[in-house]
């Protein structure tokens, strides 16, 4: 079955072109909400054990980057001073302590090069996990939302959460999160490491830290909104381009090109804005940062220096005094910078957060979108017949039944049949805007009921109600006597077989989209359904006939031979009610002449609702509604209607298109 056909009757989604239309996102907004942060941490607790050996090689890597700063004052004090004093005094020098320093430093950083090795393909091992499991569960929720999602958002917005938003969510996992916490780790152990080093040069680089962090909670905030509102524009901007791809027949068709083009100048010229206004503010960040650590590294180097040469005491953590000595101001300049430069890494990934949690919040809209609801209990079974009973069988008997337990506990089966009666139903997209009024109409399994009428009628609302693709707002629609709420969707659009206007054919062979319509169909069911619909000759003149692969929606077919196609997949399903919306409204008056003898094959002996303007389908239907602003104003057969000389009369009449 095919999506639904989206008519004049049919919701629409909001306008993409025109100027001053669409979202705007200039400027910053709210700050993400902080549930959206533990929600999305929510999907790395089943990672926790491969994180716990990801977090030991991140303190690993830690602990050597702290080391080595340490040894810096090592070979200093202990091995370069004391050897130049040995070389003065015309001593001989040893260099085996120095070499065996050398190796313990060159043995750390090897097991560091280790555990950052191991720490990368583990994250992205996980990273790559997680967006599985998000991908997996959007797609998942996407098959559960109703039509009326797809019908007011444009595909390439609902294309750019499984791109755009997801790639923000990779990089935040594989690299930005192991960078905060890494830097969190390496801050703590540094800090210790200093303050064992010398307490009063600590309090003076925690100064510049603070500096550091008031400057870049300036520059990051406003930069954090920008890059929250440019996912919002790259979503936007997409959206349009795929409706504008679509739709290029029009556009060039109606010289819309200029328009075209001045509304994606405008949406661009949106996400140029925030893009370049969110990557301004994250690119002085950096610079900004770097030169603080400048200023923060020549000061200590004043002070440290000034407190050897005047032999200011030195505090350190240890509780011990001294005067510092030359080894000791190099290793507190190194851890200086081990210092600063987690605090400038962290500010340079705010940018990031902020775009990962802004995908996050989108893909969380997605996944937070309220699902098709389906009350149902009535199931579609297979059934043998025993006499006058039906019992339900696991063998496929072709005999389907409607298998009802009731409130009491009883049990009872129903026939298929294809009896449908709507009672007085009214309707209504949007509330306050009725489209469909105090509708009744019955259709007896085996009877042709046509619909016809201007564009808004609501002929098309009336199927797609039958489909229950949108749930009426008052009174009722029968089906072999259930009422349609009762019956589990799944069920009630397994028994119905619809051919739409507008043709989707996918990706694969012509065989399997033909067998879409009955997945367990077998190739001889799937021809035998081709021949009913008279597409088997000119499937057999495809280069590799049933065989022949089908992309871009069947873009190397002509229009009639999709529809045919469409009307083959319909076929095969074999079901008791059929519904063709305008099925032949893309063929040519010959190849209809050919297909309507397969199309009333196909309706013998079902129940068949037809919306057609061509009079040749709608003239030899058992009864024909005609609709008026969603009323039906006049119903009976050809006959009958031309008799009454009303508003069928007319068009009858009138032309021989009935639109």
């Amino acid at each position: 079955m095919s999506n639904v056909n989206r008519k004049n009757d049919a919701p629409v989604r909001p306008p993409m072109g025109g100027p001053g239309r669409g979202p705007r996102a200039f400027g910053p907004r709210k700050p993400i909400n902080k549930k959206t942060v533990i929600r999305l941490l929510g999907y790395l607790k089943p990672y926790w054990p491969r994180l716990l050996l990801v977090m030991g090689c991140i303190i690993i890597s830690a602990v050597a980057s702290v080391s080595s700063a340490t040894f810096l004052g090592r070979i200093i004090d202990n091995h370069i001073t004391p050897m130049l004093r040995q070389a003065a005094a015309g001593e001989s020098v040893s260099y085996g302590g120095l070499a065996v320093t050398i190796l313990q430093m060159a043995g750390l950083y090897v097991l560091a090069i280790c555990a950052s090795y191991f720490q990368m393909r583990i994250m992205a091992v996980v990273s790559h996990s997680v967006l599985k499991g998000i991908r997996n569960q959007m797609f998942e929720h996407m098959q559960s939302l109703p039509i009326r999602y797809f019908d007011t958002n444009t595909h390439g917005a609902v294309m750019s959460y499984y791109t755009n938003d997801t790639d923000t969510l990779r990089q935040m996992v594989s690299q930005t999160l192991p960078q905060v916490v890494s830097s969190a780790i390496s801050i703590v152990v540094v800090f210790i490491s200093m303050l064992v080093c010398s307490v009063w040069l600590t309090l003076l680089v925690l100064l510049c830290a603070f500096a550091m962090m008031k400057v870049t909670a300036k520059i990051g905030g406003k930069s954090a909104g920008f890059f929250v509102n440019q996912q919002k524009s790259l979503a936007g901007l997409n959206g349009y381009i795929e409706e504008m791809i679509n739709g290029q027949k029009v556009v060039k068709v109606f010289n819309h090109e200029d328009e075209a083009k001045e509304e994606f100048d405008r949406r661009n010229d949106e996400l140029c804005h925030n893009a370049t206004s969110a990557n301004k503010f994250a690119n002085i960040l950096g610079p900004v940062n770097n030169n603080l650590g400048h200023i923060e590294y020549v000061l200590l180097a004043i002070v440290g220096g000034a407190m050897a040469i005047g032999g200011v005491t030195n505090l350190s953590l240890t509780g011990g005094l001294n005067v510092l000595t030359l080894g000791a101001i190099a290793s507190f300049l190194t851890l200086s910078r081990n210092f600063m430069q987690p605090i400038n890494q962290v500010a340079q990934q705010i940018n990031f957060v902020a775009m990962a949690l802004a995908g996050a919040e989108r893909i969380f809209g997605l996944l937070d979108e309220k699902p098709e609801t389906d009350e149902g209990y009535v199931t579609l079974v297979n059934v043998r017949e025993e006499g006058e009973n039906l019992i339900e069988t696991a063998e496929k008997t072709g005999i389907w039944a409607w298998k009802h337990l009731h409130g009491d506990g009883t049990l009872t089966y129903k026939k298929l049949e294809g009896d449908v009666v709507l009672e007085e139903v009214d309707f209504a997209y949007e509330e306050g805007k009725p489209v469909l009024h105090d509708i009744s109409l019955y259709a007896k399994p085996g009877q042709k009921v046509a619909f016809v009428g201007a564009t808004g009628a609501g002929k098309t609302t009336i199927t797609n109600l039958i489909n229950r693709f949108y749930d009426i707002a008052d009174g009722k629609i029968r089906y072999d006597g259930i009422n349609i709420n009762k019956i589990r969707k799944a069920d009630l659009r397994r028994s119905l077989g619809v051919v739409l206007q507008d043709v989707n054919l996918f990706t694969g062979t012509v065989m399997e989209n033909i067998r879409y319509g009955k997945l367990d169909a077998t190739d001889e069911e799937c021809i035998a359904a081709a021949k009913l619909a008279n597409a088997h000759d000119f499937i057999t003149r495809l280069p590799e006939g049933y065989n022949t692969l089908l992309t871009g929606d069947g873009s190397g077919l002509s229009q009639g031979q999709r529809q045919l196609i469409s009307i083959a997949r319909a076929a095969v399903a074999d079901p008791p009610v059929m519904i063709l919306d305008e099925a032949t409204s893309s063929i040519d008056t010959r190849t209809e002449a050919l297909v309507q003898r397969g199309m009333d094959s196909l309706m013998h002996g079902r129940t068949v609702f037809v919306i057609a303007h061509r009079l040749s389908t709608v003239q030899n239907s058992d009864v024909i509604m005609v609709l008026d602003h969603g009323r039906i104003i006049e119903r009976g057969n050809h006959e009958q209607l031309i008799a009454q000389k009303g508003q069928y009369y007319q068009l009858y009449t009138g032309a021989f298109e009935l639109e």
